[in-house]
């Protein structure tokens, strides 16, 4: 079939590795101690939703799991749907492993129950000294991370996302084409 895709100039999307998220436990380590990037203990994973009765029992299966999983690890979790029609499943605890760990097991259900390809991004909030908001974005479709800073209604500081790609530099899988460093506004993370 890739023969097939080159000769009629189709191309398919990068499948994410999803142990690359992982990556981000000790990237915020980094953060916190060389730069003064502060955990704000929220994260979040976005996804596309289908009207199906498959989806409708995924969502009451990830709800359970997640109840479960909240019990175990003090994680507050919250399923909801935001004003672009996507879901979002935020979470909030001031163990980052617990949250990155989350996120993960969110991922992978999804993925293991043929919903891969509805995963968007997954959103881990940082501040800065300044008490910017800095997040963090992995973009499931390209298995890569990238900052986003937003500032207001539809407004970003590209400075700060570029001094953040640099000191992230070596810490996390980034993407480097910046035509691919979406905003995701009104983050409910």
């Amino acid at each position: 079939m890739k023969f097939l895709d080159a000769l009629l100039g189709r191309s398919r999307p990068v499948r994410s590795h999803l142990e690359h998220m992982m990556s981000i436990s000790t990237a915020a380590l980094a953060f916190a101690a060389s730069n003064g990037l502060a955990w704000t203990g929220s994260a979040g994973i976005c996804f596309r939703s289908l009207s199906s009765s498959q989806f409708a029992d995924l969502q009451r299966e990830l709800a359970a799991l997640l109840d479960v999983s909240g019990r175990e690890t003090g994680t507050d979790t919250l399923i909801k749907e935001d004003s672009f029609g996507y879901h979002w499943v935020v979470l909030n605890d001031p163990d980052f492993e617990d949250l990155v760990t989350t996120i993960h097991m969110v991922s992978l259900t999804l993925s293991e129950h043929g919903f891969r390809d509805q995963l968007l991004a997954a959103a881990f909030h940082f501040e800065d000294a300044e008490s910017t908001g800095i997040y963090w974005i992995y973009n499931y479709k390209r298995g890569l991370f990238y900052p986003f800073v937003p500032t207001g209604a539809r407004t970003r500081d590209n400075a700060l996302e570029l001094r953040m790609q640099a000191v992230a530099d070596g810490e996390l899988p980034l993407e480097t084409d910046q035509s691919k460093w979406y905003a995701l506004w009104e983050l409910p993370v």
